[in-house]
């Protein structure tokens, strides 16, 4: 690959419920050549198919139906700080407001997601292929990052063009073979092309030339970008994250294992649950708490301080099993097994 140009295409202008994509494009770039990758801003496609759903122009009435959108095109909440919510829609996309856009459109009129990008990718493609062009499809949205400031375009669909670059198995040129470099393309691509549509400009399509392969017959679609639960290690939100662990703390399995704890991670713990000095340390693998209340309430906050003592260590990743007796509990401490 010897460079990238990056082109918009201008004219396009307002789109409505049952347009020819296809025919708006081509009017307007008939510069279009086969290996070029288009980079569809999802919004136009959206109004295209009619994803429209009306509200209120103002007052609280809007916000409410807003709120009745945002719950019908999310699949889970991953986390909420004041009025942003960030969710899983029903596609898979983690992102801010479910995708729900309400600018560059009426304000009577909220614009959702595609359906389904893909499949609005391929229908693209195989539109512009029947009138000769055979190139790629994106078609893109704007997202923020995980512990970055600002925004950038990332595919939502794509068709014509293989959504990875696999570096898989090939050495670089220290002999070393690469094991995990996979490039999203067709993410990069949609960046690049946000850089000359812009948010005001009203243009919604870019051209991007010289990427090596576009216009293939059958690729992959950018589904295979959403990494499965399995994989996420980021899945769960602050609020998810926060009710998962005291459930987890409420049902503390009676474990140990021949692992030995860290007496430095066993003393966090006893400092996080407000036991300093409350709890004898024979060694990091035993820990004596006596109970100095015999009452009925005492031994109730007794084994209260004993749970939040095991949630502590469990934090800390160690393992514990508590053994009560007349006068207090002994807990055997040891680290979680992998």
């Amino acid at each position: 690959m010897d460079g990238l140009e990056i082109l918009p295409v201008r004219g396009i202008g307002d789109v409505t419920a049952g347009d020819d994509l296809a025919e708006l494009i081509t009017r307007n770039a008939p510069w279009l050549r086969d290996g070029d990758v288009l980079v569809v801003t999802s919004k136009i496609v959206s109004k295209a198919e009619g994803r429209l759903v009306e509200v209120p122009a103002d007052g609280p009435e809007r916000e409410a139906a807003r709120a009745r959108v945002l719950a019908s095109e999310t699949r889970r909440v991953v986390a909420r700080r004041g009025p942003t919510a960030i969710v899983q829609t029903h596609h898979g996309f983690v992102m801010a407001a479910a995708g729900i856009d309400a600018s560059n459109v009426d304000k009577t009129h909220l614009v959702l997601l595609p359906a389904s990008p893909d499949e609005s990718a391929r229908r693209l493609h195989a539109a512009l292929a029947a009138r000769g062009l055979h190139v790629g499809v994106i078609v893109s949205d704007t997202m923020g990052r995980t512990w970055r400031n600002g925004l950038t375009d990332v595919a939502l669909g794509a068709a014509g063009i293989a959504p990875f670059r696999d570096h898989r198995g090939e050495i670089d040129p220290y002999g070393n073979e690469l094991q995990l470099t996979q490039m999203a393309v067709v993410d990069e691509l949609a960046a690049a092309g946000e850089l000359v549509k812009g948010k005001c400009d009203q243009v919604p399509v870019a051209v991007v030339r010289g990427y090596p392969g576009a216009g293939a017959a059958e690729t992959p679609g950018a589904e295979i970008l959403v990494r499965d639960a399995a994989s996420d290690m980021f899945s769960l939100g602050t609020a998810e994250a926060h009710a998962e662990g005291l459930r987890t703390a409420a049902a503390l399995p009676e474990a140990a294992t021949d692992r030995p704890a860290s007496a430095a991670a066993v003393q966090r713990a006893i400092t996080t649950a407000g036991l300093d000095g409350a709890v004898a340390v024979p060694s990091p693998q035993t820990l004596r708490c006596t109970a100095v209340d015999a009452s009925p309430a005492g031994l109730m906050r007794f084994g209260a301080d004993v749970q939040r003592l095991r949630s502590a260590l469990a934090a800390e990743g160690l393992a514990s099993a508590v053994a009560f007796d007349e006068t207090g509990a002994t807990i055997a401490v040891s680290e979680a097994a992998p």
